[in-house]
């Protein structure tokens, strides 16, 4: 099992906070801030050229989906959308952005926490799918300043598919071939609160939900699952340094050459690249996920 912290800056340590209820967070107000509601569209067919077929899932047989294509070029454009740098082919984006032209485009959809933005409609509309502690406090990711969402029943689980799955559902409608349900390892941010199991029960609901509109789903990190993932329907994998901590071997045992690496250290982008460059995509990018032009702004690949 390798430290939760990896994605995040370096020199602050992951502590797990809680906060009050009432409290502001720092980061939103008790007004709603506004998030769109779940959609709903048609099957959209994903008849075109290159699409690959993957396994069934469980209980149907599944629909084809495109997976993003390997040892490519990649982007991941987290912290805003920006024109695609030569010779990228593969991005992620935000759900809130728009897929780039002429490029595989992953929607990003924070599936696990609540974004700093999005507290006070949590608030406001689902407070009790926010996780609490045993005194009734929130459970906040403290460097990302996100509460995680409440997994740990049947009930939560299938209210909180229900939501998100409408996102992802606007994904595809959007024209994304794919998405990244963001945070799978909230569990061991939880203070022992949430489960693996859980964790993979939620996200197979959110696959099959994906399946419905023929979108290819990633698993984001959580290396420690091993085929559980791919077992309830997940496609490829985005791995945050599997470089650094000599795991990606470990993706790739699982889904093939359909791993994308993302690094934000030097020494773990030049192992990526050492290791497995020739086959996977890997992409060095700064920790703030930055737009060109900006401070600190890095992009690399191999």
């Amino acid at each position: 099992m390798k430290p939760s912290t990896r994605a995040w800056p370096s020199g602050i340590i992951a502590v797990l906070l809680v906060l009050l209820p009432g409290d502001p967070l720092g980061i939103t107000s008790d007004a709603p801030t506004a998030v769109p509601p779940p959609v709903t569209t048609a099957y959209l067919s994903s008849s075109s050229g290159g699409v690959t077929a993957a396994s069934q899932r469980p209980g149907f047989a599944r629909r084809t989906v495109r997976r993003p294509p390997p040892n490519v070029s990649i982007d991941y454009q987290l912290g805003g959308a920006y024109p695609l740098p030569l010779p990228a082919r593969v991005v992620s984006r935000d759900w809130a952005d728009s897929p780039a032209l002429g490029a595989y485009t992953i929607c990003r959809v924070n599936a696990f926490q609540a974004q700093p933005q999005e507290i006070g409609w949590w608030r406001a509309y689902h407070d009790d799918l926010l996780l609490r502690d045993a005194i009734g406090r929130y459970v906040v990711d403290a460097p990302r300043q996100e509460i995680l969402l409440d997994i740990s029943t049947p009930d939560k689980r299938a209210r909180l598919a229900a939501i998100v799955g409408g996102w992802l559902e606007r994904c595809a409608a959007d024209g994304f071939p794919a998405v990244e349900p963001d945070n799978l390892d909230s569990y061991h941010r939880s203070q022992g609160r949430l489960t693996e199991v859980q964790a993979i029960e939620y996200v197979g609901m959110l696959a099959a939900r994906a399946d419905r509109v023929s979108l290819a789903v990633a698993q984001k990190n959580a290396v420690d699952l091993g085929r559980a993932g791919r077992d309830v329907g997940l496609d490829f994998a985005i791995a945050e340094e599997c470089g650094r901590y000599a795991d990606c071997d470990d993706y790739t045992s699982v889904y093939g050459d359909h791993v994308m690496v993302i690094e934000y250290t030097d020494a773990g982008f030049a192992q990526a690249c050492r290791t497995v460059g020739a086959r996977l995509s890997v992409v060095q990018r700064d920790r703030r996920l930055s737009r060109p032009n900006s401070p600190g702004y890095v992009y690399r690949t191999c």
